[in-house]
């Protein structure tokens, strides 16, 4: 990554510390290799840039999903809720302000395509395989496992497979990350790494 893009990944709102964002990267470089890049869950471009980067490193492109009306926990009364992302017309969250900024600040909008909805919706009419998915939308046991469920299959052999906020003890965060990575290695999908709570996967050949 350049000091420019990562500047912006540094100081752009989100809940990927430094170590998990350049992890991601190298996971995005990896996976690159065999196709496009593609997220659940951008919120404000965080993990865009280190992704996008990547991407424009291998010559493709990471798609990023998102209805950018917040996750459950980003809501209000959550602890995640930030009053800032919240349009005072409408008085609902809205991310995507932010998250064009981050990317256009990143100079990653050739790299960088952004799809505006749910990922249920968009999955439903998706074609395109990929040769790397991230799994970082909506944190509850049933949308996290939708989302498996949805783009696990579209990983094209040898891709890679991260998810984000993985606690393994109940103490430090929230089961269903966790719960899906259990599932993609019951799967077959292959632990590659760690850091943090990001868990990286590989699917075989």
């Amino acid at each position: 990554m350049t000091e420019a893009e990562l500047a912006v990944a540094r100081r752009v709102k989100g809940f990927m510390p430094d170590d998990e964002g350049l992890a991601l990267h190298e996971a995005g470089l990896a996976g690159g290799e065999v196709g496009p890049l593609l997220e659940i869950g951008s919120y404000c471009g965080k993990s865009a840039v280190y992704l996008g980067s990547a991407a424009r490193a291998r010559g493709t492109v990471l798609y990023t999903i998102d209805h950018h009306r917040g996750s459950e926990e980003n809501q209000a009364g959550w602890e995640h809720h930030d009053p800032e992302v919240v349009d005072p017309a409408t008085g609902r969250m809205d991310t995507l302000p932010y998250f064009r900024r981050t990317i256009e600040a990143a100079a990653l909008e050739g790299a960088v395509v952004a799809v505006i909805g749910d990922s249920p919706t968009v999955g439903a009419h998706w074609a395109t395989p990929v040769g790397f998915l991230f799994i970082d939308g909506g944190h509850a046991e049933d949308v996290a496992m939708a989302d498996y469920d949805m783009w696990a299959r579209r990983v094209l052999p040898g891709g890679v497979l991260a998810i984000h906020d993985c606690f393994e003890d109940p103490a430090d965060g929230g089961q269903a990350p966790f719960h899906v990575w259990e599932r993609a290695v019951r799967e077959g999908f292959e632990p590659v790494a760690t850091t943090g709570s990001l868990r990286v996967l590989r699917k075989p050949r």
